[in-house]
């Protein structure tokens, strides 16, 4: 059986930038030991399964290690293989997944992705995250994921973790956030129990940061960026009870394979 396969890099204007996600469109779904294997070849942090469904397509994510609920820049990297590679012709996909519905617009070359907001909640840090993060927080919240707050940009910047014990912690990913000298907030994203020691941009922590962020700034639109090596620029929005993130992709690759 031969594979289309599509690499995207989300959340980036150029290539060699932003989040690199494999799309791979399907007519029906494999079995989910050779989607696992097919992610694990890619190596990276996500590659994304399509079929097509009754109101649109459903979607799945698979790190290297394991299905994940929710990915943003690989929805993004779907949703940009639709609308430049596939011919989708409609201004909303509607993508079927684990966390609900999810829509994406298109306006220009921006994609506008709409999730589910999910508000952290302050936590007792666990003694493990202070020392895998090597300093003191000035607060840590807790959803999906830790979210770890420091007083300042430079601070996200310098962090040099200690993956074999963040590895060890019970939520998702730990995110690192402070705010932003020339946006309004700015983090870091480490997922190394998921085989992704630092993840270039990360779209559904924002669904987490975007909330918090609304309640400390007082207001609910934010410019936002990921500090990997990589980077990328995330265009944020809270609206109730959805978050919305905006941003650009780029082609990089179209491939074949056969399993």
């Amino acid at each position: 059986m031969k594979i289309k396969q599509y690499q995207i890099d989300a959340f980036a204007e150029k290539v060699f930038a932003g989040n690199p996600a494999a799309v791979c469109p399907l007519q029906s779904w494999l079995a989910d030991d050779v989607m696992q294997a097919i992610a694990a070849e890619n190596n990276l942090s996500e590659t994304a399964f399509f079929v097509p469904s009754a109101k649109g397509y459903a979607l799945r994510w698979f790190t290297p290690e394991h299905e994940v609920d929710l990915c943003g820049h690989a929805t993004l990297a779907a949703a940009y293989v639709l609308f430049t590679q596939l011919g989708y012709k409609k201004s909303v996909i509607v993508f079927e997944t684990r966390s609900g519905e999810l829509m994406v617009e298109q306006h220009g070359k921006l994609l506008c992705m709409n999730f589910p907001a999910c508000t952290p909640q302050p936590c007792e840090p666990p003694a493990l995250l202070r020392q895998a993060l090597g300093r003191t927080p000035d607060a840590v919240l807790a959803a999906a994921d830790y979210i770890v707050v420091f007083e300042s940009e430079e601070i996200i910047r310098d962090l040099k973790p200690n993956m074999m014990l963040l590895s060890q912690l019970d939520l998702r990913c730990v995110c690192v956030t402070a705010l932003g000298n020339e946006v309004d907030f700015v983090s870091r994203v480490f997922a190394p129990k998921y085989g992704i020691n630092e993840d270039p941009v990360t779209g559904s922590t924002h669904c987490e940061l975007v909330p918090y962020w609304a309640d400390k700034l007082r207001k609910n639109t934010f410019t936002a960026k990921q500090l990997s090596r990589r980077g990328g620029n995330i265009f944020c929005e809270l609206q109730g009870d959805r978050v919305l993130l905006s941003g650009t992709a780029v082609l990089f690759m179209t491939a074949e394979f056969e399993i």
